[in-house]
C-alpha cells in the first residue's frame, strides 16, 4: 500500500453555498469512484478556492458527505490575472495499491480547461449521471 496524491477541480456557476457544496461533493465522489477508493483510504484533503468564492468553506461539503474524521483544510487560491474564476481545487492524499500512472485525476465542468489531458466528462451532462471510465 502506498500514499498517493490525487488532484481535481470543479468550477461552479456562481458563488452560492448550495452550488459550492454540490460541486465539492460531486468532485469528491468522482475522485473516489475514478480511483476505486473507500472512505477508509482517505488520509487528508486540501481545498483551495478562487478569491471570488466566499459564501462557504469547500470542506463543509466534504463534512456533509460524512467525512467527519478526516483532516481537511481550506485555503485561498492565488489571485492570478486571467485565472479560471469560481473554481475549487482539491488535493487528496490516499492509501492505495495503484501506481502513480494508474491514479485518475478529476477535472469537472469548466475546470476541464485547466487540464484537458486529464479531464473527465461532466457526470451531470452524461447519460444516467455517470461519467465515462476514462
Amino acid at each position: 500500500m502506498s500514499v498517493r496524491a490525487i488532484r481535481g477541480a470543479v468550477q461552479v456557476e456562481r458563488d452560492d453555498p448550495g452550488l459550492l457544496r454540490d460541486g465539492v461533493q460531486l468532485l469528491i465522489k468522482e475522485v473516489m469512484s475514478a480511483n476505486a477508493l473507500d472512505p477508509d483510504a482517505l488520509i487528508s484533503m486540501v481545498f483551495t478556492a478562487t478569491p471570488d468564492l466566499v459564501s462557504a468553506f469547500p470542506a463543509a461539503g466534504a463534512r456533509e458527505l460524512g467525512l467527519v474524521d478526516l483532516p481537511l483544510m481550506c485555503a485561498r487560491e492565488l489571485d492570478v490575472k486571467g485565472a479560471l474564476p469560481r473554481t475549487v481545487r482539491l488535493l487528496a492524499h490516499v492509501e492505495t495499491d495503484r501506481g502513480k500512472s494508474q491514479i485518475r485525476h478529476v477535472y469537472l465542468g469548466g475546470a476541464a480547461e485547466l487540464r484537458p489531458d486529464l479531464a473527465r466528462p461532466d457526470p451531470a451532462r452524461t447519460e444516467h449521471g455517470r461519467a465515462d471510465a476514462g
